[in-house]
């Protein structure tokens, strides 16, 4: 736990990364870290391990009780920052968007989180209204499966934090990020924390 804050199950943020230096001490928890922007960060561990994330949708996860030094590879970066208790277990993941969809799913003892890294999304839940998730909103799931697929034709320009219309979806603010048809396939963050 921070020791100005207070003890959580999980958190969940995007960061801007200004300059080099060290990561806070975060010693009950694991960490992972998602590229989001920027030309990438070296990760360098007090027990010798390194990690680069040199391209959008890297992933790193380490122990937040080593000390950690991040060292910026060329300017500012943004990234996306999931903390999870030790007591919990937290499967992630990054994964390519197809046209056919990605399946997501979640008992009622586990909480899911969806996240995407560079395109609107459309969520379906069997019987519930589509929802759509803009690049860096975060959904969360439980007791229930899913179907993600692209929201075709969506543009989308982040800006600050702020609610999302959308019933039960956090939206996390960050730099400006247009979102269109690209030639690089889309990528979604995807998190299973068991309670």
């Amino acid at each position: 736990m921070p020791a100005d804050g207070d003890a959580f199950e999980w958190r969940v943020s995007v960061a801007h990364i200004d300059v080099s230096g060290p990561f806070s001490e975060f010693a009950p928890y694991h960490r992972k870290m998602v590229l989001l922007q920027g030309d990438g960060v070296e990760l360098e561990f007090s027990d010798g391990g390194r990690r680069s994330l040199r391209r959008v949708g890297d992933l790193a996860e380490f122990d937040g009780a080593i000390s950690t030094y991040c060292t910026l590879l060329g300017g500012p970066c943004v990234d996306l920052n999931l903390m999870v208790a030790k007591s919990l277990e937290a499967k992630v993941s990054v994964q390519q968007l197809t046209a056919q969809g990605l399946r997501a799913s979640a008992s009622s003892a586990e909480s899911t989180l969806i996240f995407s890294l560079d395109t609107a999304i459309a969520v379906q839940t069997a019987g519930a209204p589509l929802e759509i998730l803009d690049p860096w909103d975060l959904g969360v799931i439980s007791d229930c499966s899913v179907l993600v697929t692209p929201q075709e034709g969506v543009q989308v320009t982040r800006h600050e934090s702020g609610a999302s219309p959308n019933p039960g979806l956090a939206a996390d603010g960050g730099a400006s990020l247009n979102s269109s048809a690209s030639a690089n396939p889309s990528a979604v963050f995807f998190a299973t924390i068991s309670h």
